[in-house]
């Protein structure tokens, strides 16, 4: 940075004199400002975990469900009734999705599959616990 120059009024008439110092922030600033955005960095950072953990739980339960009616589909089409075993049939299930069939969600955990009826298609304990705390209503899977 080059010189500053001020002038200075003096009743005769005017004086130029230069200086040696620079515009710029003081170390202190700086701290103070790294301070502050890193405490708003802390506390952000609960909600965005919280909102990851909510939106995975959303997609595991729009997958489920989409492949319990997948199910149904199925067991209509192919007079299934009630108490019929659907493992083993996925393949054939698969053709009633846009999708591919999911055995298992984005947690790395594996669904649970039933019987034909209540509880033919079912998200796992461990996916349940590990989004446990986020209000997730999981409904009846």
């Amino acid at each position: 940075m080059g010189k500053r120059y001020i002038w200075l009024e003096e009743p005769d008439n005017m004086k130029c004199k230069t200086t040696d110092k620079a515009a710029a922030f003081t170390l202190l600033e700086i701290m103070i400002i790294v301070a502050i955005i890193g405490l708003l960095a802390v506390l952000a950072m609960p909600t965005f975990v919280k909102s990851r953990k909510v939106s995975q739980g959303r997609r595991i339960v729009n997958d489920a469900r989409v492949q319990d009616n997948a199910i149904n589909q199925w067991a209509l089409e192919n007079g299934k009734k009630d108490g019929d075993t659907v493992a083993g049939n996925e393949s054939a299930i698969a053709t009633y999705l846009k999708v591919p069939w999911r055995s298992i969600d984005s947690l790395g955990n594996s669904f649970v599959i039933g019987t034909v009826g209540t509880n033919q298609f079912r998200v796992s304990d461990a996916t349940k616990s590990a989004l446990d705390g986020v209000g997730i209503d999981w409904g009846s899977y």
